[in-house]
């Protein structure tokens, strides 16, 4: 089992950035696929991201390619997003989910998923 803890979340204006991280501990960070999904308010959970086991493989939704960049530490057991040209629409709570689930590029569908954290808010004023 592995514990999950995102931070960095806040309130930026329109064209800001910000970096969320997520913290891992329990089994081998390295052995789990990692998402970050984000969630509006009356919206439904969607993948925003996701990274490979080894962090060479990498996924986006389109609506943040060439603007957010995933990537992970697997000797910090952590894994990061920065996020640019921040808009009102990626106002959201982010959550950083594992999946023991093999995926050479890091897309992996949201049902996989086996470890959630708590999510974190963030806000995008313009």
């Amino acid at each position: 089992q592995v514990q999950l803890v995102e931070s960095g979340g806040g309130l930026v204006q329109a064209g800001g950035s910000l970096r969320l991280s997520c913290a891992a501990s329990g089994r081998t960070f390295s052995s789990y696929t990692m998402g970050w999904f984000r969630q509006a308010p009356g919206k439904e959970r969607v993948l925003v991201a996701s990274i490979s086991r080894s962090g060479e493989g990498t996924y986006y939704a389109e609506s943040v390619k060439g603007r957010f960049t995933i990537s992970r530490d697997n000797a910090k057991n952590t894994m990061y997003l920065q996020m640019n040209t921040l808009t009102p629409e990626d106002t959201a709570a982010y959550y950083c989910a594992a999946t023991s689930k093999y995926s050479a590029d890091g897309a992996v569908e949201m049902v996989y998923y086996e470890y959630w954290g708590q999510g974190t808010q963030v806000t995008v004023s313009s």
